[in-house]
């Protein structure tokens, strides 16, 4: 429960960090209309894929479920394609030289500390 808990506060904050910072939501029908590069997308570029993730894999663990675990990891491998094939060549589009300086500095699944503490702006 503790992992499924941490993946879906992870999700909502990063939905509160859209709305706030993006002034936008992740719906398609109105995405942030601002670059969001703070909160939890200060240290990776998909955090809200992460945290769906993560509490996809803690259901599977609290439940037992090996067919919600394979569940999780096909989730997972869906969302990189999306994220590879559609949403950085449509962000790159949207927010041009911005979102190429947020991805030389930020990591699309995972990141170090010391490189986020590096990043100019922090």
């Amino acid at each position: 429960m503790i992992v499924a808990a941490a993946g879906a506060t992870l999700a909502v904050w990063c939905i509160l960090t859209f709305v706030v910072v993006g002034r936008g939501t992740p719906a398609p029908f109105d995405p942030p209309r601002r670059l969001v590069a703070r909160g939890p997308y200060g240290w990776v570029r998909n955090p809200m894929y992460l945290g769906a993730g993560l509490a996809l894999v803690g259901a599977a663990l609290y439940y037992g479920s090996g067919g919600l675990l394979v569940y999780s990891g096909g989730f997972l491998l869906f969302m990189h394609l999306f994220v590879v094939l559609y949403e950085e060549p449509t962000l790159r589009s949207t927010f041009g030289a911005d979102y190429e300086a947020y991805c030389r500095w930020v990591h699309r699944w995972w990141t170090h500390a010391h490189a986020a503490a590096e990043r100019p702006g922090r």
